[in-house]
């Protein structure tokens, strides 16, 4: 049984539900600045290599 989400098919969820490149930096930006350490334990739920998890946790 698959335990996690890829990236890939959490974006296309998010695109499934309308939300385009700039909601879903709000939502990262909103998620960063009310919950920074929950926010990269989600991008690292998610499988995404270090260097990434950075520049997302930048924008």
């Amino acid at each position: 049984m698959q335990n996690r989400v890829s990236k890939e098919e959490w974006v296309a969820m998010f695109r499934d539900i309308g939300l385009d490149e700039e909601t879903m930096r709000r939502w990262h930006r909103l998620f960063e600045q009310r919950h920074p350490q929950a926010h990269a334990d989600f991008l690292g739920w998610l499988d995404i290599a270090p260097d990434e998890v950075a520049r997302i946790r930048k924008l």
